[in-house]
């Protein structure tokens, strides 16, 4: 057997393992996650991706470790545009925090198959038809200014496609039904709740986002083990990073300017790459600072308005 596939093996391992547990096993508890437990997890997957990171630099080198590395952190600094978004459709249903994680384990149960599915198919279109390289960047490239001409964030149910079509075929309650999807009444049919409006609302707004964070991963690899272990590691945990951030998040002002930069580098790095072989220390370097530059001046802006 050769060493990729035990790779594959091992990581369907260790990622349907931990998922399980982190999705399934602590949902045993009713209540809602702790900011000190949110920590203590969050710090406990990205170790656990590390580990994996570590893994890949001994059985197949330090170029593939650093793609790897690239790619989550990409892939992690990308999500916190997407976390504001879940904030903002939590905040819209005045959802409780143990509604809140309930659906996020099925939102990132729906995001680890809507990954795998643009991945490959990414990656599939990308070796079939090499024009879609400019494509995809110019995409990036769009996406950055799109987000940076809008001024803010807002959700509309009324709006969203998905949640119209849903509304054809059954009826939507105000009542959450103790956290229950759905419910039968009887003469009646069947209703859906809040909490499933907010995952249908969840669901599409990150099939939108994978939009984004998939090209831009295959902006820095394209090999098929690395893009898709390194966005699953990302995703692993996220629950947990949602309530470590969902404080945190307000006070990065600069979110917004950091991930317009990084989706027109990597838009642009996917057009040069044709061209000239940018290499992946440069991709790391410039997303870590980008990160740190971003981290910094929000935390001075924030010092500065409060003295």
């Amino acid at each position: 057997m050769a060493i990729s596939q035990i790779f594959w093996i091992l990581f369907l391992i260790l990622i349907l393992g931990a998922a399980f547990f982190d999705l399934f096993l602590t949902e045993r508890k009713k209540r809602a996650l702790s900011l000190k437990q949110a920590a203590f997890w969050t710090g406990s997957w990205i170790g656990l991706a590390l580990l994996f990171n570590l893994l890949i630099y001994f059985f197949f080198g330090s170029e593939k470790a650093l793609e790897y590395f690239t790619a989550y952190l990409l892939e992690k600094s990308l999500s916190l545009d997407n976390l504001f978004v879940f904030l903002i459709i939590f905040s819209f249903f005045d959802l409780s925090l143990f509604s809140q994680r309930k659906v996020l384990k099925w939102g990132i149960l729906g995001a680890f198959l809507m990954r795998a599915i643009f991945i490959f198919g990414g990656i599939w279109l990308l070796k079939s038809f090499n024009f879609l390289f400019f494509v995809f960047g110019a995409f990036l490239i769009y996406s950055g200014i799109r987000l940076l001409l809008r001024k803010e964030r807002k959700i509309d149910p009324q709006k969203n496609w998905f949640l119209r079509i849903a509304r054809r075929f059954t009826r939507i309650s105000t009542d959450m039904k103790d956290s229950k999807f759905y419910f039968r009444e009887p003469g009646l049919g069947l209703w859906i709740t809040p909490l499933l409006v907010t995952l249908i609302l969840i669901e599409s707004s990150d099939l939108v986002f994978a939009f984004d964070s998939v090209p831009a991963v295959l902006a820095i690899t394209q090999d098929p083990f690395i893009a898709y272990t390194s966005n699953a590691f990302a995703i692993l945990g996220l629950r947990a990073f949602y309530f470590v951030l969902a404080n945190l998040l307000p006070k990065f002002i600069y979110l917004k300017n950091a991930i317009i930069i990084l989706l027109t580098f990597v838009g642009l790095k996917m057009i040069l790459g044709q061209f000239y072989h940018v290499p992946i220390t440069f991709s790391l370097a410039f997303i870590l600072i980008t990160i740190a530059i971003s981290i910094l001046l929000s935390f001075l802006k924030m010092r500065k308005q409060h003295v």
